[in-house]
């Protein structure tokens, strides 16, 4: 019985979500329809072309105005330039050049969900599996005041790459109804193994773990609708759709997992931490807004009557979670409070919220028992 417990403490933890952005998924079809005649303009060294859609730059009476469609693609090319010139200042952007995840960018005239809802930036999937298209509203650059100022629009571009990355990312299928036989297949790794891998051979088998059992979630549905925090700033941003603010701390918190198993500074700070992430200990790092509890981060690992064993070496483990309550600030007698400046968990810059993860597995993660501890939480869990 203790064991069936921990299995269905690990399957019932949701699935990490795969990236989707302000209802992208509902985007009217035009947008290919549109350019399937349109002349691509190339960015340098780029694998994508801009596209200007049918109806870019047209009056009322549907007469080209070969003027306002310059201008947004013009506009667009020149925000594209520059990051190129400048990729390695736009972690996202670069990694969506190296993953080749963006198909086409494309102009339309206006950008709308199925609820009719106009967006300035909008992810769309395509049929090519791993790539997406980059939808950008004409309108909204001149109503927004992007129109003619390539520089003001780069930040807002810049920005959206982290769903271009996330969108696009349709592989990494998680296998959440994993038998006991299938624990057995788990690319574990022993601590000698995970010390004489290099940070890129780290962060591959971490995504290997993000496809098995190693998941990032919001345990309770506590982000649903809820305002989020942009990183650095202590006001909190209305969510675009109701899974917004869920999607974008999943986004980040991968993002902090993957730094903290590659970076040389971790590992020579928090070795631990990497170890736990590798070798089988931390199987979910959840976040969650828990309004009635004053933490900041916690460490849950299930009782030794719910042990699984895992890997080819059959490895006895007791699966361990990493809680980050996303809307409370550190207090100051936690290890990471001069890390966090005062911010609150869901403000934090992607390093610094590497570094507080790091640090709570490092100093928190033992194999015991925490019954209490986990049956409180589920107590003071949002309902």
């Amino acid at each position: 019985m203790g064991f069936i417990l921990g299995l269905v403490w690990i399957v019932m933890v949701a699935p990490l979500a795969m990236g989707s952005h302000k209802g992208s998924e509902e985007h009217h079809v035009a947008s290919e329809s549109g350019t399937q005649n349109a002349v691509g303009h190339a960015i340098t060294g780029a694998p994508f072309q801009v596209y200007l859609s049918k109806g870019v730059g047209t009056d009322q009476e549907g007469s080209q105005v070969q003027a306002g469609g310059n201008a947004a693609l013009q506009t667009v090319i020149g925000a594209f330039n520059h990051m190129m010139e400048h990729r390695t200042d736009y972690a996202r952007f670069q990694e969506a050049l190296t993953k080749d995840a963006l198909q086409k960018v494309i102009i339309e005239p206006k950008v709308v969900n199925r609820e009719g809802k106009e967006f300035l930036l909008l992810v769309a999937q395509t049929a090519q599996p791993n790539q997406v298209n980059l939808l950008i509203s004409a309108s909204a650059l001149e109503k927004q005041g992007y129109l003619n100022h390539p520089d003001q629009l780069v930040p807002v571009l810049a920005r959206e790459f982290q769903w271009v990355v996330s969108k696009s990312d349709t592989t990494s299928k998680r296998q959440t109804n994993m038998s006991p036989g299938n624990f057995k297949q788990v690319p574990i790794k022993t601590n000698q193994e995970i010390a004489e891998m290099s940070g890129e051979e780290r962060e591959h088998l971490l995504q290997l773990l993000f496809r098995t059992y190693l998941t990032t979630t919001d345990r309770h549905n506590s982000l649903d609708g809820k305002s989020y925090y942009e990183i650095g700033s202590t006001t909190r941003i209305p969510p675009a759709q109701p899974d917004s603010t869920t999607k974008l701390y999943d986004i980040r918190v991968r993002e902090a997992l993957q730094k903290i198993v590659r970076e040389p500074y971790f590992q020579e700070q928090t070795p631990k931490a990497i170890r736990s992430l590798l070798n089988g200990k931390v199987w979910n790092v959840t976040f969650a807004d828990i309004q009635n509890r004053d933490w900041a981060t916690r460490t849950r690992v299930v009782p030794k009557e719910q042990s699984i064993t895992v890997g080819e070496q059959e490895r006895t483990i007791q699966p361990a979670m990493i809680l980050i309550n996303i809307h409370r600030s550190a207090a100051p007698e936690d290890p990471f409070y001069k890390e966090s400046n005062g911010l609150p968990m869901g403000a934090l810059p992607v390093d610094k919220l590497a570094r507080v993860i790091a640090q709570e597995i490092q100093n928190n993660i033992t194999e015991k028992s925490m019954r209490g501890h986990v049956a409180q939480d589920e107590l003071s869990a949002p309902q």
